[in-house]
């Protein structure tokens, strides 16, 4: 297993361990009548265990509860809009409450993961990072953090898209991989905690989460126009990401 990453306090990593397993504890009933339905669908395992890129772009396996249908990897979109044919009816029961996250705490338990950190990225989407964008893989990858609650509703920017791969590298990779950076520079206990409770909070109440997350940029020094974004109160255009001056336009 793991140990903490360095420059890491212990107690982030207590704070991951003890949580990760009250979750777990506390979600398994859930998780468990989930995993049934998935499985009762279509006969097929209810897990997707897709690799990932980790701290120090070390690949690890991440658990997710699968919502899409079988092998809908194999198809080349890594992006995933609210209108994807690939997703299962229990699928969108699993997206709309964040269930695949709950099973990610294992990750957490195991080390792979931290409660709070940029998201963990697919092989492809790492390949493209500017030299700017590789210090998201300084920490290791985590189940929430700023980009987590400001774009949580990610499925539904990126519905109606042509290339939804394409529209995410325009659109959320600028900004989330922007947030993901003043997380690093800035980040704290304290700050997890609140990030935490901010991310809980998402789910019932998203315009009083996106105020919260606001101010925690505010208070940590984060620049008018990342505060502004992370406000959703405008539309989002074409921007280019951390570390380079044109816009994405193309995948690959």
């Amino acid at each position: 297993m793991p140990g903490p990453e360095r420059g890491t306090p212990v107690t982030k990593r207590l704070m991951d361990v003890v949580l990760s397993a009250l979750g777990l504890l506390a979600s398994s009933p859930v998780l468990g009548v989930t995993l049934f339905l998935v499985w009762y669908h279509d006969r097929h395992s209810p897990f997707y265990v897709p690799s990932r890129v980790g701290r120090g772009g070390q690949p690890f396996r991440m658990i997710k509860l699968r919502s899409m249908v079988v092998q809908a990897d194999r198809t080349g979109v890594d992006s995933t809009s609210a209108g994807d044919a690939r997703i299962t009816p229990v699928g969108r029961f699993i997206r709309r409450f964040k269930l695949d996250e709950l099973s990610q705490l294992w990750n957490v338990l195991r080390g792979d993961m931290s409660l709070v950190g940029p998201r963990p990225q697919v092989e492809r989407d790492a390949r493209l990072y500017t030299e700017v964008e590789r210090h998201l893989l300084d920490v290791a990858p985590g189940i929430t953090d700023f980009a987590s609650i400001v774009f949580a509703d990610e499925g539904d920017i990126l519905d109606g898209a042509a290339d939804p791969d394409l529209r995410y590298n325009q659109v959320i990779r600028p900004w989330k991989s922007r947030l993901g950076l003043h997380y690093i520079a800035t980040r704290s206990l304290w700050l997890d905690v609140r990030l935490v409770f901010a991310t809980a909070l998402n789910s019932a109440r998203r315009p009083t989460a996106l105020r919260w997350v606001a101010e925690l940029l505010e208070e940590t020094g984060a620049d008018t126009q990342l505060v502004r974004i992370a406000r959703r109160g405008e539309t989002l255009e074409p921007f280019p990401p951390p570390g380079a001056t044109e816009i994405v336009q193309s995948r690959s």
